[in-house]
C-alpha cells in the first residue's frame, strides 16, 4: 500500500500540471471509479487472507496504507501462514461523489454498505467511506482514507446540474477551521484542549481517558500527537449543501509508557512484531490516524467542528 504523492489534494484554478492541463474537468469518470474500487476489494481481500502487505500495496496509499500495511506486517509475523479466519469482505451499492478539479492530484470519495455490519439493526448499520487518489493519468487510483461512518452522518453533498462535487481548498477561509490547518489543530486540541472541536469521543472523550491512563499503579504514560499533512496524507474535502465541507485528514500519535522498577510491561504479538529494541522499562508506540470531519461555514451559530469518525492504526513501537 505505497505510492507517493508530491502535492496537495486540492482543486487550484488556473494551475499548470506536469501535463499542462488547466481545464477543470471530473476528476473521474464513474466505470473508472467502480473499476478503481473493484481492484482494492480485490487486493484487499488477497491481503487479508495472505497476511501479505505486497498483495495491495499498488492499491493504497497516505493514512490507508500506512494503517493496513503495518497491520498486516504484525499479523503476518504472528500467523506465516496467513489468516485463519479470513472472509471476504463485500461492498455493496456503492454511491460515488465525484468532483470537478482541475490539474493533479485529483479524488473522488465511495460510499459503500458493507458485509461487516448489521443491516437489520439501526444501531449496528455502517456504511465504508473511502477517498481514491490519482496522482497522474498514467497513475493507478489508490484508496488514501477510510471511515466507517452510520449512513445517518453522512452529510448531503453540494452537487451541480452536472452531478458532479465542489472540492474545498486547503486554505478555504469560509470554514470554522481551513482543511489545511485540521491536523495541526486537532493535535493541538489533544494537547491544550479549546473551542474549536466539539465534545465527543474522539475530542473530549478522547482527553478525558488520556488523562486518567495518564498515571496508574506501577505505570506512567505520556502523550505526543503531530500534524500529518504532506504528500498522500493532505487533507481532501468536499463542500456540503449548508455550505461547510466533510474533510478527511491524518494525524501522528506517540504513547510512551514507562513502568516503575519491578512492573512489567505487557507487549502483544502484534505490537512486539512492530517494535525496535528491548522492552525494559517503557514502550512508545506510533500510530497514525485519519479523521472525517464535518467542518461548519465559519459563520454558523456553532462553528466548531464535529468528528464523525477515526480509524487509527499502529505502525511501530519502540522499546527502552
Amino acid at each position: 500500500m505505497t505510492a507517493a504523492l508530491v502535492t496537495a489534494l486540492w482543486a487550484t484554478a488556473g494551475c499548470v500540471t506536469v501535463h499542462g492541463e488547466r481545464e477543470v474537468i471530473p476528476s473521474a469518470t464513474r466505470t473508472d471509479a467502480g473499476g478503481a474500487l473493484k481492484a482494492f476489494v480485490t487486493a484487499y481481500n488477497k491481503a487479508d487472507k495472505a497476511y501479505d502487505p505486497a498483495l495491495d500495496a499498488n492499491r493504497v496509499t497516505g493514512a490507508l496504507s500506512a494503517i493496513n500495511q503495518s497491520g498486516l506486517k504484525a499479523k503476518h509475523a504472528n500467523n506465516p501462514r496467513g489468516n485463519p479466519d479470513h472472509t471476504d469482505l463485500e461492498l455493496t451499492n456503492p454511491h460515488y461523489t465525484i468532483p470537478k478539479m482541475a490539474g493533479w492530484p485529483k479524488f473522488f470519495v465511495v460510499e459503500a454498505d458493507t458485509d461487516r455490519d448489521r443491516d437489520d439493526d439501526p444501531r449496528l448499520d455502517n456504511s465504508w467511506l473511502l477517498v481514491f487518489t490519482r496522482g497522474g493519468s498514467h497513475q493507478p487510483w489508490q484508496a488514501s482514507y477510510l471511515t466507517v461512518l452510520s449512513p445517518a452522518d453522512l452529510p448531503r453533498f453540494a452537487v451541480g446540474e452536472d452531478g458532479l462535487a465542489e472540492p474545498v481548498r486547503g486554505g478555504e477561509p469560509g470554514l470554522a477551521v481551513a482543511p489545511e490547518q485540521l491536523s495541526s489543530a486537532y493535535t493541538t486540541y489533544l494537547d491544550k484542549g479549546g473551542e474549536k472541536f466539539a465534545p465527543g469521543a474522539q475530542t473530549s472523550g478522547w482527553r478525558e481517558q488520556r488523562e486518567k491512563n495518564a498515571t496508574r499503579p506501577g505505570l506512567s504514560t505520556q502523550y505526543i500527537d503531530e500534524p500529518v499533512t504532506d504528500g498522500a496524507y493532505a487533507p481532501v474535502g468536499l463542500r456540503t449543501e449548508d455550505g461547510g465541507a466533510l474533510v478527511f485528514f491524518t494525524s501522528r500519535h506517540f504513547e510512551k509508557t514507562t513502568a516503575a522498577k519491578g512492573v512489567n510491561l505487557n507487549v502483544s504479538p502484534d505490537v512486539k512484531a512492530l517494535t525496535t529494541g528491548d522492552v525494559k522499562q517503557s514502550i512508545t508506540l506510533e500510530r497514525i490516524s485519519n479523521q472525517v470531519v464535518l467542518d461548519p461555514p465559519r459563520t454558523a451559530r456553532n462553528a466548531r467542528v464535529r468528528i464523525l469518525s477515526r480509524i487509527q492504526g499502529l505502525t511501530g513501537a519502540k522499546g527502552e
